[in-house]
């Protein structure tokens, strides 16, 4: 809850979505305040990039910034310290800010010179990156599908812009300076809290898998660097001598429809979870006519193009009862009697697995992939099915603690981000008064 003192008298803006504003405050087309810019023709400039949560910064800071950049940058756009730069096509979801380098940015991003003596800069990057504007840039973006959604600069020019006085701008933006460094800092801590919580899992998981649960059991070397030493009693056995690895079926797109038996795709198997917002479905002859596809409850399945994401590798055991057929460039397991389908779960969740995992990735192609054979070749560290029942128990149990205290933070981290969205909000839109 935001606690600070409102503004003595208020007047409309004359925008439904803005509200009333401070008396003194005046409302004006962002077009008064700027103007486009289309300076091109410097190549040797430093790429910079637009981010969401950051606005304008270079594209070599950050190593998640994934698209490629033109082998000829000859159409790039100049941007100079305190230009304003938007990218278009994700203006709905506040991806544009006031510059504070200089360098080039792609061609379809929208560039503008702040020329106004009456605006300040900081005040304005926050302004315009705030929840009320962000909702305006929803409106009039336009496409078929979101992703695809643009925001045309004779659209944008006509956004209505809130500029105080000049001296209340500054205390406006010294004011979030300070206040949202603070929040950041807060949010800063707790996500430390949560990689030491995820640490501690690894080393919970690492050593349950390895060494089993008994601490005085005498240990022999198991001959594979990423395992180390097992229990006497155990053994170490490749994935393959443990059940059949079948490959998905190459099924035809063009033949996938709003409804029938559920098609499991590459972008359908995350790490430790199924996800089905992406939705495919074929006739449900085919899973008649070919049983050896079916994933069933319970089943073990790989991803088996980019195998591996930041959050792990790409694998899940399957909780849903409905029907599914496996596409290609996915996996089942079809294990033995003798395998508790959890035990190899939680050998792939081992950060050291991951790693000996990452080593049979083939990364010669346009995209990583794995093969069944690199898979089935694996080795695992593997005790009598009894004890695998008793570890993945344990694992189960600790894990699950470890995922409530996580999601509890992370809970946390959410409302303080809400908090510094609401804050700035208010502050730049006039609905509180700042000292």
């Amino acid at each position: 809850m935001i606690n600070l003192p409102k503004y003595p008298t208020y007047k409309h803006s004359g925008e439904a979505w803005l509200g009333e504003i401070p008396e003194h405050w005046m409302a004006v087309s962002l077009v008064s305040l700027m103007e486009l810019k289309s300076d091109k023709n410097h190549p040797d400039f430093e790429v910079l990039s637009v981010y969401r949560e950051y606005g304008v910064i270079q594209k070599d800071s950050r190593d998640d910034n994934h698209n490629a950049t033109s082998l000829d940058k000859t159409n790039y756009k100049a941007v100079a310290p305190g230009d304003l730069v938007v990218n278009k096509m994700k203006a709905w979801q506040g991806s544009m800010g006031v510059s504070s380098f200089k360098g080039i940015v792609s061609p379809a991003y929208i560039t503008c010179k702040i020329t106004s003596k009456n605006i300040y800069s900081e005040y304005l990057h926050r302004l315009l990156r705030c929840n009320s504007y962000i909702g305006e840039y929803n409106r009039i973006s336009y496409g078929v599908r979101v992703g695809q959604w643009d925001m045309h600069y004779e659209d944008f020019k006509r956004v209505t812009v809130l500029v105080p006085p000049l001296p209340e701008q500054t205390a406006i933006a010294t004011f979030l300076d300070r206040k949202t460094a603070l929040i950041d800092q807060a949010i800063g801590i707790k996500d430390k809290q949560i990689d030491l919580l995820k640490e501690r899992r690894q080393i919970l998981i690492h050593k349950a898998v390895t060494r089993g649960l008994n601490p005085d059991v005498k240990l022999k070397d198991s001959g594979v660097e990423w395992i180390g030493e097992i229990p006497e009693g155990w053994e170490v056995k490749k994935i393959k001598q443990l059940g059949k690895i079948i490959n998905g079926y190459a099924f035809n797109s063009n033949e996938f429809k709003d409804e029938g038996v559920r098609v499991m795709k590459i972008a359908n198997i995350q790490t430790m979870k199924t996800d089905w917002s992406d939705e495919s479905f074929i006739d449900e002859k085919y899973y008649y006519q070919l049983p050896q596809f079916r994933v069933n409850k319970n089943d073990l399945v790989f991803a088996l193009t980019r195998p591996i994401i930041s959050t792990g590798i790409k694998a899940t055991i399957i909780e849903d009862d409905f029907k599914i057929l496996l596409n290609q460039r996915n996996a089942v397991l079809k294990p033995l009697e003798n395998l508790n389908k959890k035990w190899i779960y939680f050998i792939i969740l081992d950060s050291l697995f991951v790693q000996s995992f990452e080593r049979e990735i083939d990364i010669t192609g346009q995209q990583p992939n794995i093969s069944t054979n690199s898979i089935g070749n694996i080795k695992i560290p593997f005790p009598a099915i009894k004890e695998q029942n008793i570890i993945s128990e344990f694992i189960e149990t600790i894990t699950s603690k470890i995922a409530t205290a996580i999601s509890l933070k992370e809970q946390e981290i959410e409302k303080l981000k809400e908090y510094k969205a609401s804050l700035i909000n208010s502050a730049v839109t006039g609905k509180i008064k700042v000292n």
